[in-house]
């Protein structure tokens, strides 16, 4: 059997196994969120939106990281199926980045008063963002393939400074935001907030993951069809 057949009937029968899971996932996330997990002290239970905008901005910072590592594999090694899988991730990680931009507004106004600010971690969020759309439009606007892969791995390498930015900035400047309450050495956060935050965040990981199968496997359909030789 062609190979492109065996990869394409894997990640098709992965995204039943991916999307049963994830629901399961999902609905223990969500009963643990908004019901088992307690109200905060200060915030009340706006402090719920973090059950969805720390997974987001997580899942969305992780998936740039590996587009970008794709990207510069495929510059070292030609090897352009690292693009396909990276132009797969692209569309998941692009809506986890507007998810965590959108509930980090609403979680800012009862917090501090207002909707948006120009706050380090807020502003380098939104630069990951359009790295994100350029990345996704580099691919529909650019039809020349040497071309649009050398602009899409440039894009991803050079919104690659960025995510230390995002990472450090509640460090290296004064913003609204608090200092990392998850460190290597512990946390801060409570064990009954901290689980449904990991569960969460593992429902969303296999959200991004389900998205990535269904953009491979049509990726896959269009290699099959344009020939072995161009993606």
């Amino acid at each position: 059997m062609n190979i492109f057949y065996k990869i394409n009937n894997l990640s098709f029968k992965a995204q039943k196994y991916v999307f049963f899971l994830f629901i399961i996932v999902f609905s223990i996330g969500i009963v643990e969120a908004l019901v088992l997990s307690p109200a905060d002290y200060k915030q009340s239970d706006s402090v719920r939106i973090m059950y969805v905008h720390v997974p987001s901005a997580w899942t969305s910072v992780g998936i740039f990281s590996v587009i970008a590592i794709l990207s510069l594999g495929n510059l070292i090694f030609k090897n352009k199926y690292f693009l396909t899988i990276a132009k797969s991730l692209a569309p998941s990680g692009l809506i986890f980045n507007i998810i965590a931009l959108v509930t980090g507004a609403i979680w800012g106004r009862p917090t501090w008063g207002t909707w948006w600010a120009w706050d380090a971690r807020i502003t380098s969020m939104l630069v990951l963002c359009i790295f994100y759309i350029l990345y996704i439009l580099s691919w529909r606007v650019f039809q020349n393939k040497e071309s649009v892969n050398k602009i899409t791995s440039a894009i991803s390498i050079l919104g690659l400074i960025n995510l230390p930015i995002i990472k450090f900035s509640v460090e290296w400047w004064t913003t609204l935001h608090q200092p990392a309450s998850i460190t290597l050495s512990g946390s801060s956060i409570h064990s009954s907030m901290l689980l449904p935050l990991f569960i969460m965040t593992a429902a969303f990981v296999l959200f991004s993951v389900l998205i990535f199968l269904m953009k491979y496997n049509t990726e896959l359909i269009k290699i099959k069809n344009k020939g072995l030789d161009r993606i």
